[in-house]
């Protein structure tokens, strides 16, 4: 899935890496004839690039992120008190993760494209939420859950 580019460092080796807005970084080399990416050689015409789209296949592949931080989350709610925009298509803001914790029970989780997966989550496991991607929650009976959000530690 597109996600905007924030910025860049160097890695280890000191390639550049682009720092997206879901949290991952994306190595942006220029290593002719197989990536030709001449613009990550010059300071400017890499803030140029800031704001631009790349695929991040982490995303797709629902790959949570190093150095995020919760700093929110929802009560515990049961079979009875799920908030009826769970079962709803919705999705968090951009940069925003989240985990549904199941504490007790299952929930079916549904995620919409372009991952387009459904499967249950039982206690004690989490499902990832992935930065505005729609999905949803469906009750399979008796549960506990909660929701945490997190967000990158930090902006390059």
């Amino acid at each position: 899935m597109k996600r905007a580019i924030l910025g860049f460092h160097r890695d280890a080796q000191g390639d550049w890496v682009a720092d997206l807005g879901c949290g991952h970084g994306q190595h942006v080399r220029h290593r002719p004839p197989f990536v030709n990416r001449p613009w990550v050689e010059c300071e400017t015409t890499r803030s140029g690039m800031l704001g631009t789209e790349l695929d991040c296949v982490r995303c797709d592949r629902m790959e949570w992120p190093e150095d995020l931080v919760a700093y929110r989350r929802t009560r515990e709610f049961d079979e009875r008190t799920i908030p009826p925009g769970f079962s709803r298509e919705h999705s968090t803001r951009p940069g925003v993760w989240a985990r549904i914790h199941v504490v007790s029970g299952a929930l079916k989780y549904h995620v919409g494209p372009p991952v387009c997966r459904s499967f249950p989550v039982e206690a004690p496991e989490s499902a990832v939420i992935v930065p505005g991607i729609t999905h949803r929650v469906e009750n399979l009976g008796p549960v506990r859950f909660f929701v945490e959000f997190w967000r990158p530690a930090r902006v390059r």
